[in-house]
């Protein structure tokens, strides 16, 4: 068998479905970005010491002390051209890495400070994905994310909706998870289940297998934001033999997608350590795991490097990238059609040679 190399699997057709948009800027365009803008609050005018500052600010092993950094990204992400240009830089980042589809995420009411209405941010950060795409392999969607510490989630809701053909295939919340739980933004999912649209929710990252159960079962979510403790409800038997909780059990009964993002897994103390994430496990009971980046700058990473951890911790081989990849294909929100065509067409041509 061919063991993955980091040059191999940064060819290698993959798929992202948890990134944020307001986490995954290059540095340098920051620092452009507060000097075009008057964005005074930076820490440093450098940008390689903007990177450092940042996965040091991340890595607190806390999600609130984690999303204090975002406020100098979506400080700088105030203007029409502002967007236009960080989402533009992730599509071809993105494509760079060897990602063929992608969903980011990010949340229009962080972006109104200037004066853009929730819909000319939504058009902005949709017309930089379709500029940086154009005349690469990459297809970037977006997912529409709402506050759940704020009250505005029924109106984000009502503004993915509005985007649905226009770039927009899904809705999300995020923020801090502890003391705010999903079920508090029950008319945003209703609203988003009733216009036949598609859902994910960040729940099982700072809080256990609780706020997953008020996910699933509360809210109907499609997916699951990371969703990493839903091994909380996995009790190891004597001599090593897992036995399923009956919600774990459930989540994987219902094939119900993990969002999993190893390195900021760590970065917000929801595990202990790469050696110590619980995404072998879970692919070895066939939970639908699919591995994702979710900050890329705050984390310093990339999908390549998530997938090499995989590689070098747990010994993945191109078998087990091809399962993730497709895994995270067939869980993606467009519809089922072109999801097979890039399954058939991309993925499974570019991993036969390399998964024998």
């Amino acid at each position: 068998m061919i063991r993955p190399t980091a040059e191999a699997a940064r060819n290698a057709p993959k798929v992202l479905l948890h990134d944020h948009l307001d986490g995954g800027l290059r540095p340098e365009t920051v620092v452009e970005l507060a000097r075009e803008n008057g964005y005074r609050r930076l820490p440093t005018s450098d940008p390689g010491e903007l990177a450092r500052w940042m996965v040091r600010g991340a890595n607190r092993l806390d999600l609130t002390l984690y999303l204090e950094t975002f406020a100098h990204t979506v400080g700088v992400m105030q203007t029409r051209d502002a967007l236009e240009r960080v989402a533009a830089e992730c599509a071809e980042d993105l494509d760079d890495d060897g990602v063929v589809y992608a969903e980011v995420r990010f949340a229009p009411e962080l972006h109104t400070e200037a004066g853009l209405s929730l819909d000319e941010v939504v058009e902005a950060v949709v017309a930089g994905f379709t500029a940086g795409s154009s005349g690469r392999t990459i297809r970037v969607a977006t997912l529409l994310t709402a506050m759940r510490t704020a009250a505005r989630s029924l109106e984000i809701a009502e503004l993915a909706v509005r985007h649905r053909d226009r770039g927009v295939v899904g809705f999300d919340i995020a923020g801090a998870e502890a003391g705010h739980p999903p079920s508090r933004h029950l008319d945003a999912f209703h609203l988003i289940q009733r216009e036949n649209f598609h859902f994910t929710i960040h729940a099982g990252e700072a809080y256990g297998p609780e706020s997953i159960w008020e996910a699933v079962q509360y809210c109907g979510t499609e997916r699951l934001g990371h969703g990493v403790r839903v091994v909380d409800d996995i009790r190891m038997e004597p001599g090593g033999l897992p036995e399923l909780g009956r919600l774990a059990a459930y989540v994987r009964d219902r094939r119900i997608p993990l969002e999993l993002c190893p390195t900021s897994n760590v970065h917000t103390g929801a595990v202990p350590s790469i050696a110590e994430h619980p995404i072998k496990l879970l692919s070895d009971l066939r939970f639908r795991v699919t591995v994702n980046t979710d900050n890329r700058l705050m984390s310093a990473t990339s999908m390549t490097s998530e997938v090499m951890q995989l590689v070098d911790e747990f010994g993945f081989g191109w078998a087990d990238i091809r399962w993730l990849t497709i895994n995270a294909m067939k869980s993606a929100f467009i519809p089922f059609d072109e999801r097979l065509e890039i399954i058939n067409k991309i993925i499974k041509p570019a991993y036969g040679p390399l998964a024998l």
